[in-house]
Formats: C-alpha cells, sequence, structure tokens
C-alpha cells in the first residue's frame, strides 16, 4: 500500500472558523479510543493546513501544557489559525459531539449494559484504537528519523528510559527536556 499523500513541505490555504469547527467535529466522531490519529491525518494529510513538523511541534506544545493532549491541541491549533474564537471553535468541534454521543451511550449502556456481546464489542473496539495509536506514533516519528541527528536521539533515550527501564516519565521528561532545550540552543547559534 503506498502512501499517497502529498509533500510534508506543502501547505494549503489557512482554514475558516467554520473550517476548524466542521474539522475537529469531524475528528471528534471518528476518534473513537483517540481522536489525535484523526486529527493528524485530518489537518497534515488531508486538508494540508500544517507540515508534520509543524503538526508535531505544536502537539510537543500540547504535551507540555497541563491537561488532555488532544484538548490542548485543539486550542493551540484553534488559537494558531483564528485566535481565541478559532481555540473555542476547535474546543467546540472537539468536545460538542462526544458529549451528547457518551451521554446518549451512558443511557443505553445503564439498561443494556449486562449483554454478555456488548463486552466482545467494547474489546474490538480497544483492539482498534490500539492499532490506531500505535500507526499514529509511527508517523509522527517518521520525520524525526528522516535526518540523521539529536531529535531521534533524545527520542530513543526517552523511549528505552521510560518503555524498558520503566522510570516514571516525570523524571524523565524532567532530565531530557533541559538537555533538548540546550542541544537546541547551541545548534541555532
Amino acid at each position: 500500500m503506498t502512501d499517497s499523500s502529498p509533500p510534508s513541505s506543502v501547505v494549503a490555504s489557512r482554514p475558516t472558523l467554520i473550517d476548524i469547527l466542521r474539522a475537529f467535529a469531524g475528528v471528534s466522531v471518528s476518534g473513537f479510543g483517540g481522536a489525535l490519529p484523526w486529527a493528524r491525518r485530518m489537518i497534515v494529510d488531508r486538508r494540508q493546513w500544517m507540515t508534520a513538523e509543524e503538526f508535531n511541534e505544536a502537539f510537543a506544545l500540547s504535551q507540555f501544557l497541563p491537561g488532555p493532549n488532544t484538548v490542548n491541541f485543539a486550542i493551540v491549533f484553534g488559537a494558531r489559525f483564528g485566535g481565541a474564537a478559532g481555540a473555542v471553535m476547535a474546543l467546540v468541534g472537539l468536545m460538542g459531539p462526544p458529549l451528547i454521543i457518551i451521554t446518549a451511550l451512558a443511557v443505553l449502556y445503564d439498561r443494556y449494559g449486562d449483554a454478555g456481546t456488548l463486552n466482545h464489542i467494547l474489546a474490538g473496539i480497544a483492539a482498534s484504537a490500539a492499532g490506531l495509536l500505535i500507526a499514529m506514533v509511527v508517523k509522527m516519528v517518521a520525520p524525526l528519523f528522516k535526518r540523521v541527528d539529536w531529535p531521534p536521539a533524545v527520542a530513543i533515550v526517552a523511549f528505552v528510559c521510560v518503555a524498558l527501564i520503566r522510570w516514571p516519565l516525570p523524571l524523565v521528561f524532567l532530565g531530557l527536556a533541559p538537555v533538548s532545550v540546550a542541544i537546541a540552543w547551541v545548534k541555532l547559534k
């Protein structure tokens, strides 16, 4: 299977406020188990509002901020392209449809939650969500490894520390963030 997405250096026109609302509403109803893979696909691959590198930078900022990463990303994206109104539109688009859907599902689960078939359906949904998350991670990491430089080394060290050695993520972040910033600062001089 070949990737028919355009080169990551191509960026299309700026989205309007309605475009932002519609896009994040679409992401929110598509993103069962996690909206980030769908947001990346919509923003980078389909609408070309950001390059892969710009997406990764905005997402990195979103991870640094307190709160849910995807919500933070929606606000950062919306603010970048539409100011405060864009941030509100992205947030409403991302949170509105799921709020309505989950409320309806909660009512149905309360009534029919004991059905055995429901457990099998939920297990399948969980497996699909894990697959989407893995695919998104691969797409986000790919631009880092296109060049031989320090970002892949920092990413590998972070992975080894958290996933293999099992150090707490906050401690790894506190250790690697200053190192990464210092390296970037030295490289820019």
